[in-house]
């Protein structure tokens, strides 16, 4: 009696998704975009008497809402990667550098990527059980606005990355909606102001955006991509590259000065602390090798302007401490 013939898989073998490449695909690199929004908050809780520094609980709660926000800037990450690898956005001509197109540069299911991407949203979603359980349903609401946003980003027909509204959505976003959770996740209070006390996180996360986007007209424009830079043209988008940079400084300063004046000491030193980045990304030249360098810039200005303003923020409470 004949033996079947065995069926040959069609199925491709694909290389395990290793905690190394998880950790590429989270970017952690720009993880800052969502740690300072809620470092921001944080000090604004503080300023404005809604944060009782006895309560170990809010305390805790700082670490919740850190952990949510990376968590969630991981997946949104994870999922550039994937929709760019699934329609062939990336290439290895596109794309120099591996860890920024992991799918691309590694044999790995897509399956798997996509199912990574599923559980840091769960486990996000997971903790924030927790803030739920301790503020209410307000941070719930805002927090499915963001989840809404990061698959409209990359997923959808007309995906908001092939857009001119990148630098905005991803600016409100993470710049405003997190600080306007993470503030009512602390005090239990939630305030429009938030948001305008927000405009400096909006700018920077935005620059962030534009650094990207900046670098990549000619990739996007191969790609059918309609961003915001591609609109403008090279010279067009130095202009509002510029624009951006000298007015989130002066946001800062104007914040600080109208609504946290004993905080204004923090202002020169953040001025001197920001001008060498600043100036390195006003000269960015907005090419494909300037990336890398340029986003690591801009991540490092994020990092010193954001860290300035939430201490301009908190040290605005210092002579009301010592007046008690």
């Amino acid at each position: 009696m004949p033996q079947p013939t065995p069926q040959t898989s069609t199925q491709p073998a694909y290389d395990r998704l290793t905690p190394t490449l998880m950790v590429e695909l989270a970017a952690p690199h720009t993880w800052p975009a969502s740690i300072f929004p809620v470092f921001v908050a944080t000090a604004l809780a503080v300023a404005t008497g809604g944060y009782c520094s006895t309560d170990i609980v809010n305390g805790f709660m700082v670490l919740v809402l850190l952990a949510i926000c990376v968590l969630l800037q991981s997946a949104v990450n994870t999922i550039n990667d994937y929709f760019d690898y699934v329609k062939g956005t990336d290439s290895v001509d596109n794309q120099p550098d591996p860890t920024d197109a992991v799918l691309v540069y590694n044999n790995v299911n897509p399956k798997s990527v996509r199912a990574y991407f599923i559980a840091l949203i769960a486990v996000a979603f997971a903790l924030g059980l927790y803030v739920i359980i301790c503020t209410g349903w307000i941070p719930l609401v805002i927090a499915l606005v963001g989840v809404l946003v990061i698959f409209l980003y990359s997923g959808g027909k007309t995906p908001i990355s092939y857009l001119p509204l990148g630098e905005v959505v991803s600016g409100f976003v993470m710049g405003g909606l997190i600080p306007l959770a993470s503030y009512q996740a602390l005090t239990g209070t939630f305030s429009w102001l938030v948001l305008l006390w927000s405009v400096p996180l909006m700018l920077g996360i935005a620059l962030i955006m534009l650094t990207n986007n900046g670098c990549d007209i000619d990739k996007d424009i191969e790609a059918d991509r309609k961003t915001l830079p591609v609109l403008l043209g090279h010279e067009r988008t130095r202009t509002l590259y510029h624009a951006i940079i000298y007015i989130w400084m002066a946001a800062i300063c104007v914040l600080v000065l109208l609504f946290f004046f004993d905080g204004w000491i923090a202002l020169p030193f953040m001025l001197l602390a920001a001008h060498p980045f600043g100036r390195k990304l006003l000269a960015n030249p907005f090419t494909p090798a300037s990336r890398a360098g340029a986003f690591a810039l801009c991540t490092t200005m994020n990092v010193t302007l954001g860290a300035f303003y939430g201490a301009a923020i908190a040290l605005s409470i210092v002579p009301t401490v010592f007046m008690i």
